[in-house]
């Protein structure tokens, strides 16, 4: 009877310990935790996020492909209980930080995870460097724990598409109401890698707009794309080099040229302006005399007569040789 009593004492006390302590359990800062019941995860309401804000980064015809369920998220602290037939899932969403050419599939690739490869506009074969930061978004639990098998590698492989394809069509930005000239025209004409290094910020900010769905595709919210440098391969860098040399002599010369032109342009109006004026100047003692002749003429023809008489006379003393015509 004591042996008896003694195996069944001892088995509810295996069975407190393995199942009622063990089921204890806290949640560290920087962590969020989600449990479930049978396997089945506990519901916050039946809303999927793509309904939610998330939803609103998702194209019409993707929200019902994503339309994850809201999970009751346990957040840090505790302790708290699981029950036997409940299991605890862990997730830490503080940021992190991965090269871009991280290949969680293969870290051999993209040379072991430094350089990633993609090819420009006109065809040419460029090595990215660069970080990601990202963070798993706890609003979507469901996406990262059930929704897909890998996020990250989901993740990684989403930004590497859209970035090659960036790469692929990038155009530097027209900034509007720009007037044309040669020098905007030449630079239409450019090498793609060098616009791609000229806007490099532009760059990054399309990216971090084109990936602001991978919170609600895979509950994972990319926070920055960091491209840091574009090179071409080493047996065309000195190309380039050549072509950007030229580009700058050429832009140069024609920024010369408008100076000189515009500086012609101000000196031809400023030779206008005083030819204006000594006309003007000119023309001011032909007004006043004018004027004095119509004031005489108002006073009687006598006064006309006299006065082309008193010139005649000054004329006359001013002169050394006079010419008198002879009527016969």
């Amino acid at each position: 009877m004591s042996a008896t009593l003694g195996i069944l004492l001892g088995a509810i006390a295996w069975f407190l310990v393995r199942y009622l302590l063990a089921g204890i359990f806290t949640v560290d800062q920087g962590e969020r935790a989600v449990k479930t019941s049978f396997g089945r995860a506990q519901r916050l309401n039946e809303t999927p996020t793509s309904e939610g804000p998330l939803g609103e980064a998702l194209r019409p015809e993707e929200r019902e492909r994503y339309a994850y369920p809201q999970l009751k998220v346990i957040p840090p602290g505790g302790p708290y209980f699981a029950w036997p037939w409940e299991k605890v899932h862990k997730v830490k969403i503080s940021t992190q930080t991965l090269s871009m050419a991280h290949d969680p599939d293969d870290p051999d690739a993209n040379q072991q995870g430094t350089v990633l490869e993609a090819v420009t506009k006109d065809q040419l074969n460029t090595g990215l460097t660069g970080q990601i930061r990202y963070k798993v978004d706890e609003n979507n639990l469901y996406a990262y724990l059930f929704g897909v098998k890998n996020p990250v590698s989901h993740v990684m492989g989403y930004f590497v598409s859209i970035l090659r394809e960036r790469i692929a069509n990038f155009e530097a930005p027209t900034p509007e109401g720009a007037a044309a000239t040669p020098a905007t025209a030449l630079g239409s004409t450019g090498v793609s890698i060098n616009d791609l290094r000229k806007n490099l910020r532009d760059l990054n900010d399309r990216m971090e707009a084109e990936c602001a769905s991978a919170s609600a595709r895979y509950g994972v919210q990319l926070e920055a794309s960091l491209i840091t440098g574009i090179d071409p391969p080493q047996e065309v860098e000195s190309a380039l080099a050549a072509i950007n040399t030229a580009y700058n002599q050429i832009s140069s010369d024609v920024s010369l040229a408008h100076a000189s032109a515009d500086q012609q342009i101000v000196l031809s109006r400023r030779a206008v302006e005083i030819e204006q004026l000594k006309v003007q100047a000119e023309l001011e003692p032909l007004r006043a005399l004018a004027h004095q002749l119509r004031e005489l003429q108002a006073t009687g023809p006598a006064a006309l007569e006299a006065y082309r008489r008193s010139v005649r006379l000054r004329l006359f003393e001013h002169a050394k040789r006079a010419f008198v015509e002879v009527k016969s």
